[in-house]
């Protein structure tokens, strides 16, 4: 015992100056960081965003690749069976938490699979209503619900996307029920509210002004826990009518589950200066995004805190993917 003690003693001893050299030397070569959705969508511009400045600061370039399809959830399965040696990195999307509950045949585990590093933003949606709508509040579009139940009609990104489950969280806290209507983006979720096809729609605050200023949409609250710089005069969710309502989007990095320690701290630290970084942080404002960061162990008690609820949403609508 004493002799196999001794020798996992000078193995443990031997990998520290390892481990010590390969946190100097990283990175050693360009690193990819693989974002589930298209280009131009939120996840995407976060990313490029903050490219440059990690490859100034790190040496080496930051390369985005688009990998988009079913939730984020194609991107996540590709990081997740990357090798754990810091050069793959994963912008999380909130739609990750949603996958598992919707899509319980993924190749991958969220919390065994990937480590996480830091959330950088979190933002919010907006919910809004066409304009022929006789609602201007969250309590008389409640109120209207009641009185028509499964008449009225709400657009989304697709089953499983973050603005499917803010419908269902009304449906749920609310006890009411509004209809479900997929389609292939939030683009085209928030046109066809626009066009009268569908009642309501939850467009991100970075994209629903447009709508707005030409009187397309009508805008009744946001969809997170605290107001938006962007719009502060529009209420909460929860402030106006439906307390303790918040589904607020966000955006965070992450790894291959087995990243050496040594390189998550080094990843942590530049994520905060990146954010930190005053012309950042504007553009993330103007987008409608505030700057969140976080340790890895609050990443992950979030990400676990996130599964739970989004799986008890899902429960409730009943939804199913193809």
């Amino acid at each position: 015992m004493k002799i196999f003690q001794l020798c996992v003693g000078i193995v443990a001893g031997a990998s520290l100056p390892v481990f010590d050299s390969l946190a100097q030397s990283y990175p050693s070569k360009p690193i990819r960081m693989v974002v589930g959705f298209s280009p131009g969508a939120a996840p995407d511009v976060i990313a490029r965003i903050m490219a440059p400045l990690f490859a100034e600061d790190l040496g080496q370039p930051l390369i985005v690749e688009n990998r988009g399809g079913v939730g984020g959830s194609i991107a996540t399965g590709l990081v997740a069976k990357s090798p754990p040696d810091g050069y793959t990195l994963l912008m999380m999307a909130a739609a990750d938490t949603l996958q598992p509950a919707v899509r319980p045949d993924l190749p991958y585990n969220l919390e065994r699979d990937i480590a996480p590093i830091s959330l950088v933003v979190t933002g919010c949606a907006v919910l809004t209503v066409h304009p022929s709508l006789p609602a201007r509040s969250v309590k008389e579009l409640i109120a209207l619900i009641r009185a028509h139940p499964g008449k009225l009609n709400y657009a989304s990104s697709g089953i499983g996307g973050s603005s499917h489950l803010m419908g269902e969280l009304i449906n749920m806290m609310a006890k009411v029920k509004i209809s479900h209507v997929p389609y292939k983006g939030s683009a085209d979720a928030a046109a066809a509210t626009a066009a009268g096809q569908v009642e309501i729609s939850f467009p991100s605050i970075a994209s629903v002004g447009p709508f707005l200023s030409g009187g397309k949409l009508r805008a009744l609250a946001v969809t997170s826990s605290k107001r938006n710089s962007l719009l502060p005069d529009l209420p909460t969710i929860n402030e106006a009518g439906l307390p303790g309502y918040d589904r607020s989007t966000w955006f965070g990095v992450a790894a291959p589950a087995g990243v050496p320690k040594e390189i998550v701290a080094r990843l942590h630290a530049e994520i905060g200066k990146i954010v930190a970084n005053p012309k950042v942080k504007a553009l993330f404002l103007k987008s409608g995004l505030e700057p969140s960061l976080s340790t890895p162990e609050e990443f992950a008690a979030f990400i676990h805190e996130q599964l739970a609820t989004n799986a008890k949403v899902v429960a409730f609508s009943k939804a199913k993917t193809e």
